[in-house]
């Protein structure tokens, strides 16, 4: 049975697994163990969660104002998405660690000389592996910067106006927006296999960057893309496979062909009215009104965007149902595949319900982030506990059952054998077992009730306990 001790304390075995949770204080304070590892919380301020196995340690603070990550030598700090901690190994076991204040100081320091790096912009600094780039060098930012992507390397003066660009095969420059142009010749690479591969080359060009704008893709390969835009007029986009065609883009005609698969699209205007007809693609859309999007995969469709919506996704051994009414005020999730199925519904911020592969099932009433953030486990672990003020839990497998009204002010556990139940947080209990015995337990004193059947009168009788201590009633059911 449930050790409670009024609304302070709750302790009591886990429904849906093997395990034991604590409740303290309401919904504010939890403590929980099952076979992945411990876990343990003071809502919201800060949740610990630390995995038996594979030695992972995640602590949240206020999520996700602040979070700290943690495998092996691998950790991640964070806090505000503006100040960040990290560290880790490299392939020579080198460790490396790394402090931002986002986007004003970066500093690496390395056991590997060659990788020590620091900045602190606009001044002065160079940084590697930030911001998309391998390296990146400044100097009085937007005055002058150099970035490194691979072989590709790019000087910025007064940056994004200046820029001069070189490379393997490749060179070119830009007075952003009016005149820029870039060359690369195909190239080969070896892979790690020793294998050489061919990089296949490009030519763009611009002039009053957006209204004129073009570029050949894929040069020297078996697929060469033409891309040219003169807006508001016409924009076109070709190759031996496909083709594409507007007239007054964004807002107008739109013709798309494709050679490869048969399919084509006609939008007027584009994206409102779409019609698209292939072998295995079609789309039918009179946005917001209705649509239809099938591939040979994926149905989409929707009624009254966005007041309803629905995606259908068939994969090898899985069928996926994705449901919504108003974005997100209601969602199903189901999903069905070879071990069994999955179902999720949300009403928000009412309701969610979970049934795994198993037939194992949560149901919590209230829930206003859930729904929005379907399946963030961080949010279930820091929020949920505050507002879940209905719990019940279920697992066929077991026979085990539970049910939890205002944290634990009521709280009823079902198994094969038993039944018990605990009324304003544990000073009334009850207890029934499939042996036919019943317990009751008022304010922590027992009560031993014999319950006799004696011919037609009924009669009960209840004698005073031995020890002396009040009360003991043992009820005890009478056969036939």
């Amino acid at each position: 049975m449930a050790r409670d001790v009024g609304p302070l304390y709750a302790d009591f075995a886990l429904t849906l697994q093997e395990g034991r949770r604590i409740e303290a204080l309401g919904p504010l304070f939890s403590w929980e163990q099952n076979a992945e590892g411990v876990a343990w919380a003071i809502h919201p301020l800060v949740s610990i969660q630390r995995s038996t196995n594979v030695h992972n340690v995640s602590v949240d603070v206020l999520y996700p104002l602040s979070t700290l990550h943690g495998s092996g030598t691998e950790w991640r700090w964070q806090g505000l998405q503006l100040l960040s901690w990290s560290q880790g190994m490299d392939q020579e076991h080198r460790m490396t660690e790394r402090w931002t204040l986002f986007p004003i100081w970066f500093w690496q320091r390395s056991e590997n000389p060659e990788r020590r790096a620091w900045a602190l912009l606009p001044f002065y600094g160079h940084v590697e592996g930030r911001l998309f780039r391998d390296e990146i060098d400044v100097v009085l930012f937007p005055l002058w910067s150099r970035t490194r992507k691979r072989d590709v390397v790019t000087e910025n003066w007064l940056y994004p106006l200046f820029h001069v660009r070189h490379g393997e095969g490749l060179s070119g420059w830009q007075f952003f927006p009016f005149w820029g142009r870039e060359q690369k010749v195909p190239t080969w690479r070896t892979n790690s296999w020793g294998e050489p591969s061919l990089v296949p080359g490009h030519r763009k060009q611009f002039l009053m960057w957006p209204l004129f704008v073009e570029s050949h893709a894929g040069l020297g390969g078996e697929d060469e893309i033409h891309q040219c835009l003169m807006l508001p007029f016409y924009a076109e986009t070709r190759s031996t496979r496909f083709q594409h065609r507007s007239w007054g883009w964004p807002l107008g005609v739109t013709v798309r062909t494709n050679v490869a698969t048969g399919y084509r699209e006609v939008g007027a205007p584009w994206p409102f009215w779409v019609y698209g007809v292939g072998p295995d693609q079609s789309v039918r859309r009179f946005w917001p009104l209705a649509g239809s999007v099938r591939t040979t995969n994926v149905h989409r469709c929707f009624l009254l965007w966005p007041l309803w919506q629905q995606r259908h996704t068939e994969q090898a051994g899985l069928e996926r149902n994705d449901t919504r009414l108003g974005l997100f005020v209601y969602r199903e999730v189901d999903e069905r595949f070879i071990e069994g199925r999955r179902l999720q519904r949300a009403l928000w911020p009412l309701w969610i319900q979970s049934e795994d592969e198993r037939g194992r099932k949560r149901l919590q009433v209230l829930a206003p982030l859930e729904p929005l953030l379907l399946g963030n486990k961080a949010v279930e672990r820091n929020y949920s506990p505050l507002w879940s003020v209905w719990r019940a839990e279920s697992d066929p497998d077991t026979g085990r059952s539970s049910q939890s009204l205002l944290w634990n002010l009521w709280r009823c556990e079902s198994t094969p054998d038993s039944q018990k139940v605990s009324l304003l947080f544990g000073m009334v209990r009850y207890e029934s077992r499939a042996s036919g015995r019943t317990y009751w337990r008022v304010l922590g004193v027992p009560w031993n009730c014999r319950a006799e059947r004696k011919s037609s009168l009924g009669q009960m009788r209840c004698p005073r306990s031995s020890s002396g201590l009040g009360l003991d009633v043992e009820m005890l059911r009478s056969e036939g």
